[in-house]
């Protein structure tokens, strides 16, 4: 195992460190100075235009942050990391989300522990492609012989929020007739409320579990195979035997496993399952078989399409200089504001209706991977790390949190997103009403980089004694991405861009960024905890005082199930 580079150590951090304690942010004076800086600090990767000129940097600053991913040795863990070095040290396995996103004939090919990673990910494309199509075409049918129009993906974690996040952003590519839907939750009323108004005979489940073991997953997938059951029974679709129940699982659930002998117990035919890696950490697996239910949405060429445009920023990534690298200089100003200017939250903000997921989607991407106190060799961090991502869409957020943004006592970072061309082109009388919302988005970073003095709010006649109220400091940093339109291989540059920008930040501090070790505690107190829950009085009395009395008072309000 290596031993990262402890950037606090290096000499740029040293600077950057002194740079920091004589740094006077001004964006005004900035940018009244240089009237160039917004054309020298917008940068473009693939079709997305990255204005990074309102943060709170200077040439200095970003030459310094250049310097020390030079010092942490950031090209050399790219390098690894597309090589598929063992990257990922405590579960000891290589990190290859950007392998699934290869063109087929990429040169040379790529090789790890002995597989020919190309092949078998061609081959996975290759299956989920076909499935789809026999889906989107009403060759696949369900037990009367109806061709499917809603399709129930039912997973967790990166096995729901990249699939619902981008089938939400890719809604005007989905064909008329289908529907997919998601179901994650354990909590029976998620299910439920999915299932409701659905005719079992036209409705296909995708198993989504690497495992075919994950808890939440596999009991939600027993309820809509009782659900399925039911309602073919009831709709005499079916007899009620074994045989014929059997059959019905056959034809109305996939999987995507690689649990082959798990995913044929329940019911499910091997040959309906569709496999990837464990080089394929869930929150980097949208682009992998567990975008069978995007694929069939939209349809295999444009999941292809979604697949170049994360290769698009693979590539950038991979081959750019860091001054001009744009997923590289966004993890170092994230690494600045967190570690030099002491941010402790980041906001994503689209204005675009249909990414109104993203920010979920960044929760776990971001959270997940570096909500971590020790390093890749297990030594404590000597940094802080990582950051709280959230956020909403467009004008919903300025009437909502906005008002922290632009005059808390918080510094809070935000990345503004945007598209030219809306899917909707609405007019409201004259007004073109995309235009008017982009009116918005322009304004806002404006408004929380150059802010509004005391003098212009006297100016305007407001009372001295509500002036300071309407004060607005200004220097509240943001970056702007704009792209000509949400099509699939912009969103492919979107995910992309931010699964780099984790990467970066990562390497950075030292961490491992795709283990998850955090999630596993809970999961598994939550199964010794199970049965007192259930009644047992044994396990309740085995309960710390404090979940022995919750658990006492949730059986004394519970009536009968």
């Amino acid at each position: 195992m290596s031993t990262p580079v402890d950037a606090t150590t290096t000499s740029a951090w040293t600077a950057l460190t002194a740079h920091r304690a004589d740094l006077t942010p001004d964006l005004r004076g900035w940018f009244a100075a240089d009237p160039e800086r917004a054309e020298r600090l917008t940068r473009q990767v693939g079709d997305l235009t990255v204005d990074l000129s309102k943060n709170l940097v200077t040439d200095e600053t970003l030459a310094l942050l250049t310097r020390l991913a030079d010092e942490v040795d950031l090209s050399g863990r790219l390098a690894a990391m597309f090589a598929g070095e063992h990257i990922n040290v405590t579960e000891d396995r290589a990190v290859l989300h950007t392998a699934l996103r290869r063109p087929a004939d990429a040169e040379p090919p790529l090789v790890v522990d002995g597989q020919d990673v190309d092949a078998d990910v061609q081959e996975v494309l290759a299956k989920v492609g076909a499935f789809a199509e026999k889906v989107r075409s009403g060759e696949w049918t369900g037990v009367t012989g109806e061709r499917v129009d809603t399709v129930v993906n039912i997973g967790i974690g990166g096995s729901d929020l990249g699939p619902v996040m981008a089938y939400e952003a890719l809604k005007p590519y989905v064909q008329d007739g289908l529907e997919v839907r998601f179901v994650s939750n354990i909590d029976p009323t998620d299910l439920a409320e999915k299932v409701k108004d659905l005719d079992p005979a036209t409705t296909l489940f995708i198993v989504a579990s690497k495992t075919f073991g994950t808890l939440e997953t596999l009991t939600n997938a027993r309820l809509a195979r009782d659900w399925l059951w039911q309602g073919l029974i009831a709709s005499r679709a079916i007899e009620d035997t074994d045989e014929a129940r059997t059959g019905a699982v056959a034809q109305h659930f996939v999987a995507v496993s690689t649990a082959l002998d798990k995913v044929a117990a329940f019911g499910i035919d091997p040959e309906n399952a569709f496999g990837f890696w464990d080089w394929v950490g869930g929150r980097y697996s949208v682009d992998s078989a567990i975008g069978t239910s995007l694929a069939i949405a939209i349809g295999p060429d444009a999941f292809g399409e979604l697949l170049e445009g994360f290769h698009t920023v693979d590539e950038h990534v991979r081959t750019t200089p860091f001054e001009q690298n744009v997923p590289v200089l966004m993890g170092l100003l994230n690494v600045w504001y967190v570690n030099f200017m002491d941010a402790h939250t980041h906001a994503v903000l689209p204005y675009a209706q249909y990414l109104h997921r993203f920010p979920a989607y960044l929760q776990q991407l971001t959270m997940e991977s570096n909500g971590k106190s020790v390093r890749w060799d297990g030594t404590p961090v000597t940094t802080q790390t990582g950051e709280v991502f959230w956020g909403e869409p467009g004008t919903n957020g300025q009437h909502a949190f906005y008002q922290l943004i632009h005059q808390g006592t918080r510094l809070i970072p935000a990345d503004f997103i945007a598209v030219a061309n809306p899917a909707h082109p609405l007019k409201d009388g004259g007004t073109d009403v995309h235009a008017l919302f982009l009116a918005n988005f322009f304004a806002q970073t404006k408004a929380l980089a150059f802010g509004k003095t005391a003098e212009e709010v006297r100016a305007e006649g407001t009372a001295e004694e509500i002036v300071p109220a309407r004060v607005f400091s200004g220097n509240r940093p943001t970056t702007s991405v704009l792209a000509p339109s949400l099509t699939p291989a912009v969103l492919g540059q979107l995910i992309a861009l931010y699964e780099h920008i984790t990467f970066v930040q990562g390497v950075v501090w030292g961490i491992d960024s795709f283990d998850q070790w955090g999630v596993e505690l809970g999961k598994k107190l939550a199964l010794e905890i199970a049965p007192a829950v259930e009644g047992d009085t044994d396990a309740l009395a085995g309960q710390d005082p404090s979940t022995r009395s919750l658990i006492a008072r949730y059986l004394e309000l519970r009536t009968e199930a």
